[in-house]
């Protein structure tokens, strides 16, 4: 591994590489010794010397979407049509990228008689990844409610590994929605409305005393924070990650 070039940037190389939903790939990166962060941070990631480029440039921000405990770091991503995503997805293993951070404030809070609600759409749901995991390993005592939306099930990175994280912690749930089910090749049992009032309230009994977390593309951010306030929840319990262009 290659040392750091200062206290928050480091060279690391790709180690593997996986589709994790449709157009949507996974990237684990080398972990720097002794790089820690706290679930639902984020770190930058540029391309030294890419092939191509274009006005978007070689800079992308990702959540961490591996848990503190793993031995690499995991970042998601969506294939668009941006020279960045272009590269990322066909670069060799063991090639070359710099990282910095972590950055960012939406993590958990430590008081774990309060439940945490966690609100993810589609790729939003990288640093949500990285809390249910730290949740079930460390055996937190707070109680989280995930709900997780997505057109379909073929759109919706990691949602088997999400579902089965029910069975290692009785303090997590999973509510899973599909909005378009009519265009999906596979079964689904679970939820297929937006996530508004009518769906929170079927499973959540009391919202006084939560903190709600929201990560998703911008509209559905701005969408679902006019939903909780009408709600009655106090904009102090909310906290927000918004994924634009991913």
């Amino acid at each position: 591994m290659s040392a750091a070039v200062h206290e928050t940037s480091f060279m690391v190389k790709l180690k593997a590489r996986e589709e994790v939903a449709e157009r949507t790939l996974s990237l684990r990166l080398e972990r720097p010794a002794g790089f820690i962060f706290k679930p639902g941070q984020y770190i930058d990631v540029t391309l030294p010397n890419p092939p191509e480029t274009d006005a978007e440039g070689n800079v992308r921000t990702f959540s961490i979407a591996s848990a503190p405990d793993e031995s690499t770091l995991m970042i998601a991503t969506r294939l668009r049509g941006s020279a960045f995503k272009r590269v990322v997805a066909v670069m060799p293993i063991d090639s070359e990228v710099k990282i910095e951070g972590p950055f960012g404030n939406l993590t958990m809070h430590n008081n774990a008689a309060r439940p945490a609600v966690l609100l993810a759409g589609g790729i939003g749901i990288t640093p949500f990844r990285s809390m249910v995991l730290r949740a079930a390993r460390e055996k937190l005592g707070h109680r989280i409610f995930l709900f997780y939306s997505n057109r379909r099930p073929e759109d919706a990175p990691f949602l088997a590994e999400l579902q089965a994280l029910e069975k290692e912690n009785r303090n997590y749930k999973f509510i899973g929605t599909m909005t378009e089910m009519s265009k999906s090749n596979r079964p689904w049992n679970g939820e297929r409305e937006l996530i508004k009032e009518a769906l929170l309230s079927k499973y959540l009994k009391d919202t006084s005393d939560s903190v709600f977390y929201i990560a998703g593309p911008p509209a559905m951010v701005t969408g679902l924070q006019n939903v909780l306030i009408g709600m009655g929840v106090d904009e102090d319990n909310i906290r927000t990650e918004e994924f634009s262009g991913y």
